[in-house]
């Protein structure tokens, strides 16, 4: 009987590259941006000629944390042509110091001027299908609108048009559908591939890639990782906006260092990678979403750890994520990896049960200890709140990195130490519940900087 609803995620649309501190809120709208300017050549000619300007307007969490998460900069620069995979990341920080900043959008010979005034804050309740919503407008002298787009910043990195579906969404099918742990699982049985075969057999029937371009654009994803640790493992100062929060990865790996033959070192070197992508993240860099890219900093650190300390080959790495790629796909598609719908346990705690997951399966795991581990990643996360202070990806944000890693690689110890049969709780099941609680959880948790530790600083 065929699946309904198969997952057609690909492994390369949960990773993606870009430019940090926020895949909903920088990634996400950058791609709509481009997508929107795209859609100005299409116009006729006679509308384009009576251009006189772009209004960006943003609503629910795009509003709320718009400024911290840099998204005005990311929105104009999807409308100058760039995207988050070749953006350079220090011009993108270097536009729009002030409101007045103008920059020429240029498209069928007419130059339209967009900026900081251009973008409109929208306050209050929505009705909108998602609390990440973006309009754009084209408006010619008379405020009268040429062309206008309504976009949504699902997570991840992942952008919806109105009346379109989703991006990830193919017309492909993948070789083994399913939509499930539990369909999963069976496709496996029936099979009778491992885990990492069947992933790269619905890659290829998604993407069109041969095995072998598979498996490089994958060790390309980890390059940039590994990239994006090194580089926070230099790097010090203090991190962009008026937190003024201090960098504190390369301290960390240097006391890591000194400390290097106590029994616990490599948890202190775990911290530090983690914290480095992190911070990485924060400064506006390139990072990679894993899920996202608030928690673009527990895969760089676990992979770190695991190339470089436990000296994994190349092939376990592979295969260790694409077992990630599995839980994530799953978690996408029955509850959400969006901070602004799940609130971090969306993030971090996706991140973690892929991580989880990963370091199992890597480490030889069979697919039932392989699901207890993803299980416990998630369970343990239920509940977190997304309330970064002033908006910006750093406070909890950074340190809910790491803790997010050694959280996935205790969850690993349990599910390779315990018999599988011994959990009681599914990850079907435990995907259920995160859908309902985010459900639940009050939007002022949920990526919008209205409670909880946002409000910590107005205290001090």
């Amino acid at each position: 009987m065929p699946t309904p609803n198969p997952i057609t995620t690909s492994f390369f649309d949960l990773f993606k590259v870009g430019p940090g501190p926020s895949s909903s809120h920088t990634i996400g709208p950058m791609k709509a941006a481009y997508l929107f300017r795209k859609q100005l050549e299409t116009i006729a000619p006679e509308l384009a000629q009576q251009a006189q300007k772009i209004q960006i307007h943003l609503y629910g969490s795009l509003s709320a944390t718009g400024k911290g998460h840099s998204t005005d900069r990311a929105i104009v620069g999807g409308l100058l042509g760039w995207q988050p995979h070749t953006c350079d990341p220090k011009l993108l920080n270097s536009i729009m110091k002030a409101d007045q900043d103008t920059y020429p959008v240029v498209f069928q010979g007419v130059s339209v001027d967009v900026g900081g005034l251009d973008v409109v804050y929208h306050k209050g309740k929505t009705n909108f299908p998602h609390p990440n919503t973006m309009i754009l407008k084209l408006v010619d002298t008379q405020g009268l609108v040429l062309l206008e787009r309504e976009y949504y910043s699902i997570g991840g990195g992942f952008i919806q048009e109105k009346g379109q579906a989703p991006e990830g969404t193919r017309q492909a099918h993948p070789r083994y559908p399913y939509s499930t742990m539990e369909e999963l699982k069976s496709q496996l049985k029936k099979s009778g591939l491992t885990l990492t075969q069947l992933m790269i057999q619905n890659e290829k029937a998604l993407t069109g890639l041969t095995e072998k371009e598979i498996l490089q654009k994958i060790d390309q994803v980890l390059a940039f990782m590994h990239k994006a640790v090194k580089r926070g493992i230099r790097a010090k100062g203090i991190l962009p906006g008026n937190i003024r929060l201090q960098r504190k990865a390369a301290i960390l790996y240097e006391r890591a260092k000194q400390h290097a033959s106590t029994t616990d070192s490599f948890l202190i070197f775990l911290n530090a990678y983690c914290l480095a992508a992190s911070e990485e993240n924060a400064a506006g860099s390139i990072v990679v979403t894993a899920p996202t890219s608030g928690a673009s900093g527990v895969f760089p650190g676990l992979t770190y750890l695991m190339k470089y300390h436990f000296h994994y080959s190349s092939q376990k790495m592979r295969d260790g994520m694409l077992a990630a790629a599995a839980v994530g796909f799953l978690v996408k598609h029955n509850a959400s990896i969006s901070g602004a719908e799940m609130g971090c346990m969306g993030e971090i705690g996706t991140a973690s049960a892929m991580g989880a997951a990963m370091l199992t399966y890597a480490a030889g795991g069979s697919m039932a200890q392989v699901e207890a581990a993803a299980e416990i990643g998630i369970e343990h996360h239920l509940g977190m709140t997304c309330d970064p202070i002033g908006g910006y990806v750093q406070i909890p944000c950074i340190e809910r990195n790491a803790m997010g890693a050694a959280k996935a690689y205790n969850a690993y110890l349990l599910a390779m130490t315990i018999e599988p049969e011994m959990q009681k709780i599914s990850f079907d099941s435990v995907i259920k519940v995160m859908r309902a609680t985010g459900r639940d959880m009050s939007k002022k948790y949920k990526e919008t900087s209205e409670a909880g530790l946002a409000l910590s600083m107005t205290e001090c």
